[in-house]
């Protein structure tokens, strides 16, 4: 276990978000992504989508409050023992969260080598 004050840790997962395309970025919509120390119902995921992916979304999505991307900090400090470790899960995570936004699903992420 390693842990990364929050600020740092806020930095990992914008340079995470840096790491996706232009193009995919440019198509994401409503959408935001936040840290938080756990999930309060299952506190050992590393992170979590909630929202309408995009391939759920029809003619009368609107006015729909933003989908978000919860990083959870504590939980992914946990599963890891040094820095790169934090900064390599951390983009994993964004990747697999943002994954769902586009409403790829955990079967496909684990075939894709992003479980």
């Amino acid at each position: 276990m390693i842990e990364v004050p929050l600020p740092r840790f806020e930095e990992m997962v914008s340079d995470a978000l840096d790491l996706i395309p232009p193009e995919l970025t440019q198509m994401m919509d409503n959408v935001v992504v936040l840290v938080e120390d756990r999930n309060p119902d299952e506190p050992s995921i590393l992170g979590l989508y909630e929202g309408f992916a995009l391939t759920d979304r029809d003619w009368n999505y609107g006015g729909d409050l933003p989908d978000r991307i919860m990083i959870y900090r504590a939980a992914i400090c946990e599963v890891c023992d040094a820095e790169d470790e934090v900064v390599d899960e951390v983009a994993i995570t964004v990747v697999h969260e943002i994954a769902h936004h586009f409403g790829i699903d955990d079967a496909r992420l684990h075939e894709l080598g992003w479980g």
